[in-house]
């Protein structure tokens, strides 16, 4: 049978490589040979190798993986453009041979694709000085990350001394969730402390009692979960845990006793209890912490969710427990990276250097294969780098008052890291021209109110297609992550006369029911945004019609209820329109609690609608826009956890959208209102 594949593999390549009229947008020119080839590889990689549900829709977008460079690392959206012939042939391969590995895979048991590594001189690295990390990184990120690819297949592959006895033990095969990732007769440790983790498969349904046995008896009280429990329709974990209630595997009773969802990880806190013959044995509190932010394909888009959740990990770890349990599905490639990532933050902080091939050298003789490929590789020097740059940016809220002094203190410059310094170090983010793509063709550039302000293309919103016309499927707007969930806010520029259209099909489409304009309509007699909504009765956009059905001013903000109505049959639904009007002209509001105010409303109006999409919008959909969902995101974690990180929270928004929180007035209005948000519900201040 894999004679056969491979077979396969072979005569489809040949096909596929003679397909002259493919074109990729992503690179901006008809393919020829060479670059006909490279366009193949990503996609035999991804269908042979990978078996991704690739999907190509009517506006002809096949989603897949692209390497990082320069610390650009996400699942992307290659947007192709190809004749129907052709678009034939893709389906008829892939169904084909969908076929065929279904049956090949009935056939076999499960396995990890270790991918065949380059031929490599043995190497050594030296350990690198935190000062020449920034260098480092760039040099082995240059042409592609191929010094990165080098150094990962220089790594050992395994151990020299563990041996896999037990685990091909006949009675214990069946435990196994993958024949070729077996535990070795050795421990992991990390940077200073022996055995400070166990690292693990995700369980399966009939070793879920042996895990929580090992939860018990090595006394553990952490367990780090990377993988969800199905991606792309695989299974990767059994739910070793109940939703509710409580679940008893072999003699362990596993209550929940609380969790709490966030938009990068869920905490989930257990009651669990070892039921034996002669008596119940004392309870132990067991957290688990759920990272759920790992793509399916390659590494997180940023480091900075991970860092959070290793530092969340180190702040809820009892001193005094046993190891930390962490898993993955087969408990080797993110395993490994999360493990890699603690040992050498703790190095950094112990010798001012990194020693990542040594560290990973050295912990793959505890269990082979740890860091599964050079993307994960290179993903732990991405987050060494983060965390040397900008450090520990996170505040309590009792100590915001101090801080706000000692960021506009200008008595002692050269020993400060004020305002300016701070916001200067967002200012300097490189923005991915690269992933501009959709925005700039010259079909959409009319759409765009300012050429310098377009939606990157992984996270643009995606309107459907209208009915043979191409290009219809673009608007300049962004999905952008909330405090607790992803995609929570839509940012968009003001509507244009000839975009309206646009932006309610938008509205309707994702289902929004929350409107939060920042502009008035004219800003220093210019146009700053089309007014997009009746003033009475209703006015009618495309397919659309707007019915205003109520308008109340608040203190600085007018609340209206509009009616959308959509196509002949007559679909409705109540929109809420937040149109902010404390802003003034030039600069930024005098106070906060405005700002406070139409955000309690929102959140308010999100409870009673459902978490659909919130719409922001001022003119251009950065600077007002940025700085209103910079503030929600800060606030709700003010009330939910008593902490705020303005830096960070501002430096993942320009990473989602280009110039978010446009000025240091703006950013320095983001530490104000929390002041004023601390000062007016005074219970915040004594969070810790």
């Amino acid at each position: 049978m894999m004679f056969f594949k491979n077979k396969l593999i072979n005569v489809f390549s040949s096909l596929l490589l003679d397909m002259r009229t493919i074109y990729c947008l992503n690179y901006g020119i008809k393919h020829s040979e060479s670059n006909s080839r490279i366009f193949i590889f990503y996609f035999l990689f991804f269908t042979l190798i990978s078996n991704p549900v690739i999907l190509i829709d009517k506006t002809d977008q096949m989603y897949v993986h692209t390497s990082p460079v320069l610390g650009d690392c996400r699942s992307r959206k290659l947007n192709l453009y190809f004749s129907h012939a052709v678009s034939y042939k893709f389906f008829t391969f892939q169904l084909f041979f969908y076929n065929i590995d279904v049956l090949y895979s009935s056939t076999e048991q499960q396995s990890v694709v270790l991918l065949p590594r380059s031929p490599s001189t043995c190497k050594t690295y030296l350990p690198i000085p935190v000062d020449n990390l920034e260098e480092e990184y760039r040099i082995r990120s240059a042409d592609d990350g191929k010094l990165f690819r080098e150094e990962y297949n220089s790594l050992p592959g395994g151990s020299t001394q563990g041996t896999c006895e037990e685990a091909n033990k006949e009675e214990n095969k069946e435990k196994n969730r993958y024949p070729n990732i077996l535990p070795f007769l050795l421990s992991s440790q990390g940077y200073t402390d022996k055995n400070k983790f166990i690292a693990a498969q995700g369980p399966k349904q009939d070793t879920a009692a042996d895990f929580w046995r090992m939860i018990w008896e090595q006394k553990s009280a952490t367990i780090v979960m990377l993988t969800n429990l199905k991606e792309r329709k695989e299974d990767k974990c059994y739910q070793y845990w109940p939703d509710q209630g409580c679940w008893t595997y072999g003699n362990i009773r596993v209550a929940v006793e609380d969790f709490t969802v966030l938009v990068d990880y869920t905490i989930r806190k257990f009651c669990v209890q070892y039921q034996a013959s002669d008596g119940t044995k004392t309870p132990r509190l067991v957290t688990q912490l759920h990272f759920t932010s790992w793509p399916d394909f390659g590494v997180p888009f940023s480091p900075i969710g991970m860092l959070k959740f290793l530092k969340k990990v180190k702040q809820v770890n009892p001193s005094f427990s046993g190891p930390i349990v962490v898993h993955c599905s087969a408990g080797v490639g993110r395993t490994g990276t999360f493990i890699v990532i603690d040992g050498m933050i703790d190095m950094m902080y112990a010798e001012k250097k990194v020693d990542v091939f040594g560290f990973v050298s050295r912990i793959r003789e505890q269990r082979s294969q740890l860091i599964q490929t050079d993307l994960q590789y290179s993903f732990v020097y991405q987050a060494l780098l983060e965390y040397f740059l900008y450090g520990d940016t996170e505040l309590d809220v009792s100590s915001l008052e101090g801080h706000l002094d000692k960021l506009h203190n200008t008595s002692a410059p050269l020993d400060r890291v004020g305002l300016e310094e701070e916001f200067k170090k967002l200012t300097n983010m490189r923005i991915m021209k690269e992933n501009m793509r959709m925005g700039n063709l010259p079909a959409n550039m009319k759409k765009n109110r300012v050429l310098q302000i377009i939606p990157y293309d992984f996270n643009r919103v995606i309107l459907s297609m209208k009915r043979g016309q191409e290009f219809t499927d673009y608007i300049n707007a962004s999905f952008i992550d909330g405090y607790r969930q992803k995609d929570y806010f839509i940012a968009t520029q003001g509507p244009l006369a000839h975009t309206v259209d646009d932006f309610w099909r938008m509205v309707w489409e994702w289902k929004c029911h929350s409107i939060v304009m920042l502009t008035e309509l004219q800003e220093r007699d210019q146009d700053k945004c089309f007014q997009y909504w009746p003033t009475e009765d209703s006015v009618t956009y495309g397919d659309f019609t707007v019915e205003m059905k109520g308008d109340t001013l608040c203190d600085t903000f007018s609340l209206r209820d509009l009616l959308l109505t959509f196509g002949s049959e007559k679909q409705t639904r109540l929109v809420r329109h937040f149109h902010f009007h404390g802003w003034p002209e030039i600069g930024i509001p005098a106070e906060g609690k405005g700002m406070i105010d139409i955000i309690a409303a929102v959140q308010k109006q999100q409870q009673q609608s459902g978490n659909h999409p919130i719409v922001v919008h001022c003119s251009a959909g950065a600077g007002r826009t940025g700085t209103f969902i910079a503030l929600s995101n800060i606030l709700e974690r003010v009330k939910a956890e008593g902490l705020l990180d303005v830096f960070q929270t501002v430096k993942s928004l320009r990473m989602q959208r280009p110039h978010m929180v446009q000025t240091v007035e703006q950013y320095d209005f983001c530490y104000r209102v929390v002041q004023d948000f601390v000062d007016i519900f005074s219970d915040y201040a004594n969070f810790k």
